[in-house]
């Protein structure tokens, strides 16, 4: 079980408020996509060795705002019904104890895309989606029998999801053995030439 970590968790007043709670993971959500090599990117995601069933860059942009707004969402929900003044103790505290476990996966989330992009480690990337993918399904879990069964759908999406993303990010890093610097001067090189 976890536990409540006031230091670690994102304040009440973001769960509180609906239009925050799902703003909050977009906008950061993309600040993060938009900061890390916005242009070259795209380029280096072609350049890579991938494995089957890769979707075209395009389409993670509007996969990750829709995800991110069903978190978000989620988050508001579970929060305001876990913490209702009418919810039992133990509700309470699972809802809170999930408040934490949101927070510290929304930071290995905005981890990933700067550890595999930004700075080719895909081997630390690949650990840190892993840890995403089981710290979500725990949150799912937990939100969806100990406080609200639709905030607990409401992740499974996001859960799915980052199970493919764990395998593209296990994949890629496998089939270019672990090293991303190839694709980077191959994606230079593509820009240097246009």
């Amino acid at each position: 079980m976890t536990t409540y970590i006031p230091q670690l968790t994102l304040p009440e007043a973001v769960f509180s408020s609906l239009p925050v709670s799902i703003i909050l993971p977009i906008g950061l959500g993309s600040a993060v996509g938009w900061s890390t090599r916005p242009k070259q990117v795209p380029r280096t995601y072609l350049a890579l060795k991938q494995p089957p069933l890769r979707p075209p860059a395009s389409v993670f942009g509007p996969v990750w705002t829709v995800l991110y707004g069903l978190m978000g969402y989620a988050a508001h929900r579970a929060h305001r019904i876990g913490t209702s003044p009418l919810s039992l103790p133990s509700t309470i505290s699972a809802a809170r104890h999930g408040t934490t476990l949101y927070t510290i996966q929304l930071g290995l989330n905005f981890l990933w895309m700067p550890l595999f992009f930004g700075w080719n480690r895909p081997i630390l990337a690949t650990a840190d989606i892993v840890a995403l993918l089981g710290v979500n399904g725990y949150l799912a879990w937990l939100w969806g029998t100990k406080v609200d069964a639709i905030s607990g759908w409401l992740l499974t999406p996001y859960v799915a999801w980052l199970g493919f993303a764990t395998y593209l990010s296990a994949g890629t890093g496998y089939l270019n053995n672990w090293d991303l610097s190839g694709a980077y001067r191959t994606a230079d090189e593509e820009k240097r030439r246009s």
